[in-house]
């Protein structure tokens, strides 16, 4: 079996949902500590397509004299119009994308909902993704394993725990997995190692040229149920 985790980001790119395409279950690693800044400054943020080129779509999430929260402990600043600027912001970019249409009731009541943590949020978003994308994977949470970090920045024992409490055989990590893991702890422990292969496919958008790394609604909103298969190679 194969396992796979990741933080749950905001409106995560679509390299996030191939390595979820290719496991068989996937964990919301929600114990870990949120990060706003440097290498892993993209949970709470993403990137649109707009006419101009891209632009940031960022959550206000409350981090001043908080930088060891964990992600479960973030909470959003509601005390700034964000819910009604990102859905006009989505909604006036992608008016003319021939899926909207499909999509917009679950965002558009997102939207709508007051949000006091930034966890919920993202884990509801990351839910609805993956199935208006059909990835049949089983979908498990970290804080409900009861797994955590003993050590912050020691992943390779927080995945290795991840896999012995899901009896998971294989993890897959992502492309960058060999700068912090430890292999051998893997093999000691019986778990094979293997690292996602992700080439970003190039599709209609709805402005030219095209750029990558958009948040996965770019390619969803232009492909619709095409999207899984673009996503990971395949004819659609």
């Amino acid at each position: 079996m194969i396992l796979t985790g990741h933080q749950p980001n905001y409106l995560p790119y679509l390299g996030f949902f191939h390595k979820i395409a290719m496991s068989d279950v996937f964990v919301i690693v929600d114990t870990v500590q949120f990060v706003k800044r440097g290498t892993f400054g993209w949970m709470h943020r993403n990137k649109i397509r707009t006419p101009d080129g891209w632009q940031w779509l960022s959550l206000p999430v409350l981090s001043k004299g908080k930088f060891t929260q964990s992600i479960l402990e973030a909470k959003i600043n509601n005390a700034t119009p964000w819910r009604r600027k990102h859905w006009k912001t989505i909604e006036q970019n992608y008016k003319n994308a021939p899926y909207l249409p499909k999509y917009a009731e679950f965002f558009r009541n997102a939207y709508e909902k007051e949000w006091e943590y930034f966890a919920p949020l993202s884990e509801s978003i990351i839910r609805f993704l993956i199935k208006a994308l059909d990835i049949k994977v089983d979908i498990l949470k970290a804080s409900e394993l009861g797994v955590s970090p003993k050590n912050e920045g020691n992943g390779t024992d927080l995945i290795i725990e991840l896999c012995k409490k899901t009896k998971a055989d294989t993890y897959l990590h992502g492309p960058h997995g060999r700068d912090y893991i430890n292999e051998a702890k893997f093999k000691e422990n019986s778990i094979k190692c293997v690292y996602q292969s992700f080439e970003h496919p190039v599709y209609n958008q709805l402005y030219e040229p095209f750029i990558p790394n958009m948040a996965i609604i770019d390619l969803l909103f232009n492909h619709g149920e095409k999207s899984l298969a673009i996503l990971t190679g395949k004819k659609p």
